[in-house]
């Protein structure tokens, strides 16, 4: 005789429930505080919670499938200031968990790396785009959500190759950041048959805001003839007083105008909206790429611990770094790691202003492997030893 209907449901979610293991992850968000180097404008400010609301989001968004497997999640933010000793704190960080969330520069993030209390948790680099990261300075339990300078740079000269734009200027700020953006959309130029025939540094003191219209022509009247003009301002700081002050009426790409970004307002396809949405309702304001990185530097713990049943950070690890990873992060494809360097495979957009113009990578940039890989430091390329 069958059993009841209603009685076979309740068996059949018994006995999910008692194959369900019931888990806790404790993740720590892990930041440094940092002076921020004047710029002329201030329209721009950097949110106080810039990444931590990222990963705030991520935790509810988890949270929503995890209840039903028994998982909970729970974030802690331990903000250290500025000058203050992040080591301790890191230290501090790794008594409560082994899966923490990295929001400083990449040197603190490499010292953090190296302490004897890392050497069993899974470090998320979220702030830091420095390709050396990825590269000879890898570090085996660090991996990276936030797009390398190398990916960004390839995403933009992708474009600038379909359009068939050979004869590219730069301008370069004299920030190290905007110095490490210049190099790798150099290196990425010729990666892609690409030559900047042109370069000067911006070293202005002077108010752009006022300036701008009689300094600018000046300043670029002597790159001669060209079909885009590159921008590495990194900062912020006074690219937005290039375009339509130009000699030439050329387009400006780079740092400013079309922008290779790892999220923006714009994204709006593969169901971004809703995410967006709920973002703005957590925050009150739009997300921005840190965020973004954040939030996928969580996801990909609780997907990992959905998939494995498991809050140990060595098998999460792993499993992280297979083959059957994917995570749906709302940018047209599924994202999956590096397993050679850590570094999470992404489509890139291209913006500008109210619109994504392109995705990276893009039709016609083949690779053996997945067609993500053409962004950043592909295996043959990278020098990262410490993933073997």
């Amino acid at each position: 005789m069958k059993a009841p209907l209603f009685l076979s449901a309740a068996i059949w979610a018994a006995s999910t429930l008692s194959a369900t293991a019931e888990l806790a992850l404790d993740m720590v968000y892990l930041r440094l505080e940092q002076d921020r180097p004047p710029v002329l404008s201030n329209l721009d400010p950097i949110p106080e919670d810039l990444g931590i609301k990222g990963a705030t989001l991520a935790v509810s968004d988890s949270l929503t499938t995890g209840k039903f497997l028994g998982h909970s999640y729970e974030l802690d933010v331990i903000s250290v200031p500025v000058g203050g000793d992040i080591l301790s704190a890191a230290k501090t960080a790794f008594d409560a968990s082994k899966l923490v969330l990295l929001d400083m520069p990449g040197a603190q993030m490499q010292q953090v790396a190296d302490l004897p209390g890392a050497q069993d948790a899974i470090l998320f680099n979220v702030t830091d785009p420095a390709s050396d990261l990825r590269d000879k300075g890898c570090r085996a339990n660090l991996l990276h959500t936030l797009p390398s300078q190398a990916m960004r740079a390839d995403a933009l000269m992708q474009f600038v190759t379909k359009k068939r734009w050979t004869k590219l200027a730069m301008i370069v700020g004299e920030h190290p950041s905007d110095v490490a953006f210049a190099n790798a959309l150099d290196r990425s130029a010729r990666k892609f048959g690409q030559k900047i025939k042109a370069q000067k540094t911006w070293a202005f003191d002077a108010d752009m805001r006022r300036n701008a219209a009689q300094e600018v022509p000046l300043f670029t009247q002597d790159f001669g003839d060209y079909d885009l003009l590159l921008i590495a301002d990194e900062l912020n700081d006074f690219g937005r007083y290039i375009p339509f002050n130009t000699w030439r009426p050329r387009p400006v790409a780079g740092s400013v105008n079309l922008v290779p970004v790892a999220w923006d307002r714009v994204v709006e396809q593969w169901g971004a909206v809703q995410m967006q949405n709920r973002f703005r309702e957590l925050a009150g304001r739009d997300m921005r790429p840190v965020d973004y990185a954040a939030w996928a530097a969580v996801r990909s713990i609780s997907e990992a611990a959905t998939r494995t049943k498991s809050d140990d950070a060595a098998r999460l690890r792993a499993y992280i770094l297979s083959d059957d990873f994917q995570l749906a992060g709302f940018k047209g494809r599924p994202l999956s790691y590096r397993g050679w360097n850590g570094q999470l495979r992404q489509t890139i957009p291209l913006v500008s202003g109210g619109a994504m113009v392109a995705q990276a990578p893009l039709e016609g940039f083949l690779h053996q492997r997945t067609e993500l890989d053409t962004l950043g430091l592909d295996r043959p390329e990278s020098k990262c030893e410490a993933f073997e």
